[in-house]
């Protein structure tokens, strides 16, 4: 037996302190979604154990960053740390006392998640005072057939689930760059919306700091607000913006220049940028905020995606080394792909400023390091080896009479229910120990997930904990090739193994949430300001 290494621990007020001073500091909570939203420090990262190996070099790039774990208790804790350790972090530390230990020494807790950007949104509208109509009266300006026009600031996909009728998605790093062309009469009133309030108040702001010449209002509280006010929603649409004329984005370049240099983002060349990723004890992010067809299309190296308004709106999940710099770019590093005026990078690196980020844009004709196509893929370790089957032999083993085996899925909750392989159960990778306490025994274990990228792991641990004996496979391509093989599928809750904690339900997404719920989202979001003064670690401001 190897002993296990000591792991050791840090006061919650000391790392308070480090994330006040701007010390390069990681939070991570290693919790699944919905208790990490249920209570949290400010500036902890959602970062789940059963995820550790697939999310860690992409969100932590430097391996010598100061991490800080908490988790379940205190193994669950030792159990990620030890994780990270064996992925080269070699400064890993607990949480003392974990939650528990950071609630009694009387720092803040806070809920839901996405909370620093969410809280920035509030501070941002108490500072600047963000013009706003309510849900009654934009309805009124509708249904008068004003000259208006109503932006819809969230990711395409949420718009489409439900949107304000009539209006078009321009999620909000395209603001700027597209509203000239959707509004080009400067009469034309221009209403943004999200489904809440931050992505509402941050778009809408966004304008007004770049003195679009329109009159300018925010949807005051979303569709949780025209909801709540009784109001229908359009749902499936698609109107989407379209490509920015030359005058507009001759303008838009302009007035997201000047809104930058009034943030204090910098500007930097390909030299600075070489410097700063190989500086020791810094850590440099750097992300395309072009959307996901444009990167995907062709990129800088080294540069992940993070379309500018997602990218403002969950610096938590993108960004959770706080203290980090931050590098911008809007095109993709040749002379043609430079032309899109950089804007959405302006406006973005402007938001992160005032949120306290030190933050740059990459100059449009600095020297690249290579381009490539392809969506994003963070870099990640080899799997461990584990013995792999094709769908069609795991077909040919379920229908053979007595042939005992048992599948498991560990991929996320939602994808288990809309689509798994018939007979397969659900499990929380995180939860492994617990669920074999609920799985019938098997002489085969078969793991599947989405396209096996977690499976092997999963796999890996599994034939740990039930020893040598135990006959493990995993499902090569996982469940999507499965189905792409034409095998049959089923959908619903059934044989959860695991309860589905991995994810959060927002009571501002979907469109059968309870109105109870949806007020009681507004009424914390209210009450943000207030546990920022309180919690004092923010850095937030606003120009």
């Amino acid at each position: 037996m190897t002993d296990t290494p000591v792991i050791p621990a840090l006061n919650p007020v000391d790392v308070h302190a480090a994330l006040l001073a701007r010390d390069e500091t990681a939070l991570l909570d290693v919790r699944e979604e919905d208790p990490f939203a249920q209570s949290h420090p400010l500036w902890a990262a959602n970062f789940p154990l059963g995820r550790i190996e697939l999310d860690a070099w992409g969100r932590i790039p430097r391996r010598d960053t100061r991490i800080v774990v908490y988790g379940e208790g205190v193994d669950d804790a030792l159990r990620a740390s030890q994780r990270l350790r064996s992925l080269g972090y070699t400064q890993v530390h607990l949480l003392a006392g974990g939650l528990a230990g950071w609630e009694a020494a009387g720092l803040e807790l806070f809920r839901d998640v996405n909370v620093p950007s969410k809280s920035f949104g509030e501070w941002v509208e108490e500072a600047r005072h963000t013009p706003s109509l309510a849900a009654e009266e934009v309805q009124a300006l509708l249904d008068a057939k004003a000259d208006v026009v109503v932006l819809d600031a969230r990711r395409f996909d949420e718009y489409q689930t439900m949107n304000i009728p009539g209006s078009t998605s321009v999620p909000g790093a395209e603001l700027v760059l597209r509203v000239r062309d959707l509004a080009p009469d400067p009469a034309t009133r221009v209403i943004v919306n999200c489904a809440g309030r931050t992505r509402s108040i941050i778009g809408a702001q966004s304008l007004v700091n770049a003195g679009i010449p329109n009159p300018v209002s925010a949807l005051r509280n979303g569709t949780i607000g025209w909801t709540l006010a009784g109001q229908s929603l359009e749902h499936g649409a698609a109107r989407r913006f379209g490509p920015a004329s030359d005058a507009a984005r001759e303008a838009a370049r302009n007035d997201a220049r000047a809104v930058a240099e009034r943030a204090g983002v910098r500007r930097i060349g390909a030299a600075q940028l070489s410097d700063w990723v190989a500086e020791p004890g810094r850590t440099t992010y750097r992300f395309d905020v072009r959307t996901p067809e444009e990167y995907a299309a062709g990129h800088r190296a080294g540069f992940r995606s993070a379309p500018g308004g997602q990218l403002v709106q969950e610096t938590d999940v993108h960004a959770p080394v706080r203290g980090a710099r931050i590098v911008l770019v809007d095109h993709d590093g040749t002379p043609a792909g430079s032309c899109d005026t950089g804007v959405r990078a302006e406006m973005s690196a402007s938001w992160l400023a005032q949120m306290g980020w030190e933050v740059a844009l990459l100059d449009a004709d600095a020297a690249s390091d290579g381009r490539e196509t392809g969506a994003d893929a963070p870099r990640r370790p080899a799997p461990p080896y584990v013995h792999g089957i094709t769908p069609q032999t795991l077909a040919d083993w379920l229908a053979s009479p007595g042939s005992d085996v048992q599948v498991i899925d560990v991929t996320t909750s939602a994808s288990h229910v809309k689509r798994h392989i018939p007979g397969a159960w659900f499990v929380l990778r995180s939860q492994l120990h617990e669920a074999l306490k609920v799985l019938p025994p098997a002489r085969r274990i078969v793991v599947t997930c989405g396209t096996s990228l977690l499976a092997p792991f999963a796999a890996h641990e599994l034939q740990e904990l039930l020893g040598p004996q135990a006959e493990v496979h995993v499902l090569l391509g996982g469940t999507a090739a499965w189905a792409d093989a034409g095998l049959p599928v089923e959908a619903g809750e059934q044989r959860l193994a695991s309860p589905r904690t991995d994810r959060y339900r927002r009571p501002y997404e979907g469109t059968d949430n309870a109105q109870a719920a949806m007020q009681a989202y507004l009424d914390w979001e209210f009450g943000l300001v207030a546990q920022l003064k309180r919690d004092g670690s923010h850095h937030f401001a606003p120009m």
